[in-house]
């Protein structure tokens, strides 16, 4: 495949996954095998991935990403998102799983990699995403990174 053809893919990925919620979709559109690197070594990707997707829905149901720049190079794409969506359900993640719901709109600023394979699949997933703003958002006690000018 083209790299257009990937950054194609990589948008149709967000809309069909995240913005509509086709866990039907992770099947196609992930490799058997494929890692997301920010995982423990042997996670099953398409069910971590289907789980992501249905733990962001039920606490955003008007889930969105939003990607604002995609880049690529042979068979990689990157990209910057933003996730946004209204807090309306319980956010089963870590630490943020004990917020009440708050009916708070959020975004989430995102950065993605992403590598597929001849068939156009996805192989391996780099991902970041700034859950401290996440945190401070949803009202969670969030430590106090700022930095103090020097004296």
């Amino acid at each position: 495949m083209t790299t257009a053809e990937l950054k194609a893919k990589t948008l149709e990925g967000f809309e069909r996954m995240f913005n509509e919620g086709s866990l039907d979709y992770v099947d196609d559109a992930v490799a058997p095998g494929a890692v997301d690197h920010q995982e423990p070594a042997g996670t099953d990707f398409r069910v971590h991935l289907k789980n992501v997707i249905t733990t962001l829905r039920n606490a955003f149901p008007d889930l969105k990403f939003e990607v604002h720049e995609l880049i690529g190079e042979a068979n990689v794409v990157a990209c910057r998102s933003t996730m946004s969506g209204t807090h309306q359900g319980a956010l089963r993640i870590g630490p943020l799983g004990g917020l009440p719901v708050s009916g708070t709109r959020v975004q989430v600023p995102h950065m993605h990699f992403f590598r597929y394979d001849a068939e156009g699949c996805l192989t391996d997933l780099w991902h970041v995403w700034n859950t401290l703003a996440l945190a401070r958002q949803l009202g969670a006690p969030a430590p106090d990174l700022s930095i103090d000018a020097p004296a």
